[in-house]
C-alpha cells in the first residue's frame, strides 16, 4: 500500500475506467489537482479532448471490455478506479457484461500487471438478491471485487449523485420544460438522499492514501432525505416552470414503466421501477473517516440548473459521452 508520504513525493499513476463520464470528469480533474497522473481510456478519445489537454492526463483509445487491452491500460499503474456502469440495458445481458464481467476482467488485469489498489463504484442498495437486475448485478460485481485476496479494494455505494453534469436533476429539468402542463410522476413516494459529486470524489481521493479504507464498503448520502415528488417540485421551482405534478399510484407507475421502456432513450423502465421500491437513503451520516461535511442540494443545484451557458455545455458533453461503453 502506498501511504500518504509516497503520494507526496511522486505522482502516482491512476487509471480511471469511465473517466469520460459525469463522475469521471470530476474525479480526473481532482486527481490531477491532488498530485496524480491519470490515464483515461475511451473508445472515442477525439470526443473528449477537454480531458486530454489537462496536465498529467493521458487519454488513450481503448475498449475496456477486451482483456488484453485492459491489461495494457494498467501497465505501470499504482491504482485503478472503476466507474463504468449503466442504468438501463440496450440489449439483454448488458447489466451482467458491464457490472459483473468487466470487474472480473479488471481483477485479472490487476493481477497480471501487479496493480495493488482498486477503487470500485457500486451503488446504494446493491445486493446480489436485490429487487432489480440493476441492483442485483451491481451487488454481484461488488461481491466479486471484494472476494479476491491480495488486492486492496474499497467500494463506494452512493445514493443518487448530483452536481454539474448530473443525470438526475438535469434530466428532470429537461422533462419538466418539455411537459405540456401536466407532469405524471411514477413512484412519487420513493425516498432519496442525493450526494454531491465533489463529496464523493473527495472520499475516493482520500481513500487512495488511507490504508484504513482498504476492504471497506461505504454508503454515501447527502445530509437530507426527500421523496421523489419533493425533488421534482424542487427542480420545477428552481428552473421557474409551473407544472401540475400528478403523483401516480403503484399500479399506474408499473404500467408507465412497462410502456416507457420501449420509447427511444428508455426514459423509465420496469427495472427502474423495481429499483425505486427500495429507498435510496443511508442509515448513518457521511462516513467520519473522510472528514467531509456533505453539501445539500439547495446550495448546489440552483447554480447549474439556472445557468444557460452551463446547460448548453452540458448538453454537448452528454451527447459526446452517450454510448461510451
Amino acid at each position: 500500500m502506498k501511504d500518504v508520504e509516497f503520494v507526496r513525493t511522486r505522482r502516482p499513476l491512476v487509471c480511471v475506467l469511465g473517466g469520460t463520464g459525469f463522475v469521471g470528469h470530476h474525479l480526473v480533474n481532482h486527481l490531477t489537482e491532488n498530485g496524480y497522473r491519470v490515464r483515461v481510456p475511451s473508445r472515442r478519445p477525439q470526443r473528449h479532448r477537454e480531458l486530454g489537454v489537462l496536465p498529467h492526463v493521458e487519454l488513450r483509445e481503448a475498449d475496456v471490455h477486451d482483456p488484453r487491452t485492459l491489461a495494457g491500460l494498467l501497465e505501470g499503474c499504482d491504482a485503478v478506479v472503476n466507474l463504468v456502469a449503466i442504468l438501463n440495458e440496450e440489449r439483454a445481458g448488458d447489466f451482467q457484461r458491464v457490472h459483473v464481467e468487466l470487474p472480473r476482467k479488471l481483477l485479472q488485469a490487476c493481477q497480471e500487471q501487479g496493480v495493488p489498489r482498486l477503487l470500485h463504484m457500486s451503488a446504494l442498495n446493491a445486493d446480489p438478491r436485490g429487487p432489480s437486475r440493476y441492483l442485483a448485478s451491481k451487488g454481484e460485481g461488488e461481491a466479486l471485487v471484494h472476494g479476491v485476496e491480495g488486492l486492496e479494494v474499497t467500494s463506494f455505494r452512493p445514493a443518487i449523485i448530483f452536481g454539474l453534469g448530473d443525470h438526475f436533476f438535469n434530466r428532470f429539468a429537461a422533462l419538466l420544460r418539455a411537459a405540456p402542463g401536466v407532469f405524471p410522476l411514477a413512484c412519487p413516494r420513493s425516498r432519496f438522499a442525493p450526494v454531491f459529486v465533489d463529496d464523493l470524489v473527495a472520499a475516493m481521493i482520500h481513500s487512495l492514501a488511507d490504508k484504513h479504507t482498504i476492504g471497506q464498503r461505504y454508503d454515501l448520502c447527502g445530509p437530507h432525505a426527500y421523496t421523489l415528488e419533493e425533488l421534482v417540485r424542487f427542480t420545477a421551482r428552481t428552473i421557474g416552470v409551473k407544472r401540475l405534478i400528478l403523483p401516480l399510484g403503484d399500479g399506474v407507475s408499473r404500467l408507465q414503466a412497462r410502456v416507457m421502456q420501449y420509447l427511444p432513450g428508455k426514459p423509465f423502465t420496469y427495472d427502474n421501477y423495481l429499483s425505486l421500491q427500495v429507498d435510496s437513503v443511508c442509515r448513518g451520516g457521511f462516513p467520519a473517516v473522510f472528514g467531509i461535511d456533505p453539501q445539500p442540494i439547495e446550495s448546489i443545484v440552483p447554480v447549474y440548473l439556472t445557468n444557460r451557458t452551463l446547460r448548453a455545455r452540458l448538453d454537448q458533453f452528454r451527447a459526446l459521452a452517450r454510448h461510451e461503453y
